[in-house]
């Protein structure tokens, strides 16, 4: 536990489940991916906001493991926007010393967007500022099991004990495992669901919800959610009285 982090009323590491792009376009009357294309927009606002305020780590969600249940030509529209986005956005990022990850499961992709990835990750691996995490084809049982058989395998070759696995060792074999953990999480949209999303790394996040579909998402709304986080008493299993002291 970061003592730190009981004193703090700003978030270290915000993740964001950018939801609503679809019912954002089908609202004007438009095809779903005119919603995805204004979505980047907000994107685009939201990673400014996030480097303006100090944030340490922005964690978007893209694309879960379950979105390839979606039609075949949106999930085609989606790979060729990432792979899209990738090419015209990773040179501003490095610009303005954000460093990308990709965190999921990127061998699901074409050979042509893993490239892309492997890419942007290596132009941005040095830089200092705004650590940018993209979840795409990732899911938060995907990312635990995945772990899990990593651990499994330095038991198997003999280098790792079953006695020195403990949560510690299994928040650093995870996705992120370098970040803190969570702070506060956002979903646009109206749901109120985490979808899969960072379980582990979520334990003790603050979860906040909106209305706003993401598409309209932007700076103010984004300020909203960290005054409504600064009026948070983040206990982490302690009394106020604990905390207080």
């Amino acid at each position: 536990m970061r003592s730190e982090t009981l004193k703090s009323n700003f978030p270290k590491h915000v993740a964001i489940i950018m939801d609503g792009n679809g019912r954002w376009s089908e609202q004007k009357g438009k095809h779903r991916v005119f919603g995805h294309k204004h979505g980047v927009k907000a994107l685009r606002k939201s990673i400014a906001f996030a480097a303006e305020k100090n944030i340490e780590a922005l964690t978007i969600f893209a694309f879960s493991s379950e979105n390839w249940k979606r039609p075949e030509q949106e999930v085609n529209m989606l790979m060729e926007l990432f792979f899209t986005v990738l090419g015209s956005e990773v040179k501003k990022l490095h610009k303005n010393n954000i460093k990308l990850t990709i965190v999921g499961d990127i061998s699901g992709f074409s050979d042509r967007l893993q490239k892309k990835v492997h890419a942007a990750q290596l132009l941005t691996a040095n830089n200092t500022g705004l650590a940018l995490n993209v979840a795409a084809n990732y899911g938060g049982r995907w990312d635990i099991v995945s772990a899990t058989q990593k651990i499994a395998q330095q038991v198997k070759e003999g280098v790792l004990e079953v006695d020195n696995i403990n949560e510690q060792l299994l928040t650093n074999t995870l996705s992120l495992g370098e970040l803190p953990d969570v702070d506060l999480m956002i979903r646009t949209g109206g749901d109120y669901r985490i979808s899969n999303f960072l379980l582990w790394q979520l334990a003790y996040a603050e979860l906040y919800f909106t209305d706003i579909l993401w598409p309209d998402f932007d700076a103010k709304a984004f300020q909203l959610a960290l005054d409504v986080f600064s009026g948070k008493e983040r206990r982490f299993g302690q009394t106020s009285a604990q905390v207080n002291n």
